[in-house]
């Protein structure tokens, strides 16, 4: 039987992808593999995929695609994630090189689908459709040794037209509240300070289970008791699902970080109607004033698509008003494409694709401008930075905030994996940079 020594793993996608990779590279390496960060040096390669949007797609077909054409050094191929959970056995069919797929919902079955790769030299497939949650978080390989995922939730019943999440990922299903805890309190044992909980929805962690009594800020007000852990976030969210107690959470945990990822998608009512999104641009509007009652200084990110199905002029002005009144601070922006097994794909994709790149660029400049004025109200203020890593090239380190700005301030490496006070001076591009106020002799950055 053929042996593997090394392995090479790239992972596209979210966060949960990440996380995903993070527990396949302890699996392996439990298995007794070596990582290599040479793709040409591994004797197995493990791509671990997306299939949320077609540019993610494509890349991976391109590259599976020219690994098909080597002549020397034949490794063995895995395919993983959620584009294995799309496309399942046409992998085959498309890339016959390929030597197998496993998916979202069968990571624990990694190491028994390569032995029977390497006993039989067939191609194998697992991509079971329902999720267990059996999986060991504690093997997670983790390169950050600051901030870590943990995922709390996986899957999504929102079905959503335009995504393929709820047929990649399953249904959801939540985590045992205790294993979380016990995780995040090895984290912190291990030198962690940020955790981000993870989820399709983690708005709607413990819906699934109520005999545990223990909804999404329950977990909460449990993980913020833990001592050493100094931030807490999560994404990502519904809007339909944040509530009072979640807010309330935000307002009086001192682990839990001032920032909510409350995507919008479109500020149409006609739209978000196509899209199922199941609330309207007012009650949306309400929730948000809400949390702003509740907590002034949050901070709020949201997802956009432009471009969908019959969207008119009218609807697009309609959500760069919304995305001009509400001021996200953080924002990621699509221009729709068509995923295969969605309602969507099977409308006319009738938006001209130069159209939907205007659009794009439109609302990309409004939130460059929001973004660039708040860096300037940042001047002259002092801000919590929790240093994540040290610049290779100066004398300086790196960090965020905790509504997520990036700050760049001189520092040394002791530095990294504390919380800093740190007064920011400048900027530049979407970098703010500051000085420690506890050391007035630190050289300020030129701007």
């Amino acid at each position: 039987m053929r042996k593997l020594k090394t392995f090479f793993i790239r992972t596209y996608g979210c966060q949960m992808n990440e996380l995903d990779s993070e527990i396949m590279v302890g699996l392996l390496e439990k298995r007794g593999l070596i990582r290599t960060q040479e793709e040409n040096d591994a004797d197995l390669l493990l791509f671990n995929t997306c299939s949320v949007r077609d540019l993610a797609e494509r890349k991976v077909m391109g590259k599976l695609g020219q690994l098909g054409r080597r002549k020397a050094h034949r490794p063995v191929i895995g395919v993983t994630g959620c584009m294995a959970m799309a496309k399942k056995e046409s992998l085959f069919r498309k890339l016959p090189h390929v030597d197998f797929v496993v998916g979202t919902n069968n990571i624990n079955d990694l190491n028994s689908v390569i032995d029977e790769v390497l006993e039989t030299g067939r191609q194998t497939i697992r991509t079971e459709d329902q999720f267990e949650e059996n999986l060991d978080y504690l093997v997670a390989k983790r390169d950050d040794k600051v901030k870590a995922y943990v995922s709390i939730i996986r899957g999504c019943d929102k079905f959503c037209t335009y995504c393929v999440v709820p047929y990649t990922r399953g249904q959801e299903v939540s985590r045992d509240p205790a294993s979380i805890e016990m995780e995040c309190r090895k984290l912190v044992q291990d030198g962690y300070k940020e955790i981000t909980l993870l989820g399709q929805n983690v708005n709607s962690y413990g819906k699934d289970k109520p005999e545990w009594n223990c909804l999404f800020h329950d977990l909460l007000y449990r993980l913020d008791k833990i001592e050493g852990l100094e931030r807490i976030r999560f994404m990502t969210s519904h809007p339909v699902d944040i509530t009072t107690g979640l807010m309330e959470a935000v307002r009086d945990l001192p682990s839990l970080c001032e920032f909510v990822h409350f995507p919008i998608q479109a500020g149409s009512n006609r739209i978000l109607k196509k899209m199922h999104r199941v609330y309207t641009v007012e009650k949306y509007l309400e929730k948000v004033e809400l949390l702003r009652q509740i907590v002034p200084n949050v901070s709020l990110g949201t997802d956009i698509i432009v471009g969908f199905p019959t969207e008119t002029e009218e609807d697009f002005e309609m959500t760069y008003e919304i995305f001009k009144q509400i001021r996200y601070s953080v924002a990621f922006i699509f221009a729709y494409s068509a995923r295969k097994g969605t309602p969507a794909f099977r409308w006319r994709d009738d938006i001209p694709e130069e159209v939907k790149q205007e659009r794009l660029q439109r609302l990309l400049a409004l939130h460059d401008e929001i973004c660039a004025e708040e860096r300037q109200e940042l001047l002259g203020s002092t801000v919590e930075v929790l240093v994540e890593k040290r610049n290779k090239d100066d004398n300086s380190v790196k960090g965020r905030t905790r509504c997520w700005k990036n700050v760049v301030f001189p520092g040394e490496e002791h530095l990294v994996g504390t919380l800093q006070q740190v007064k920011i001076h400048g900027y530049s591009n979407q970098t703010l940079l500051g000085t420690l106020i506890n050391t007035p002799n630190c050289d300020l950055f030129s701007l």
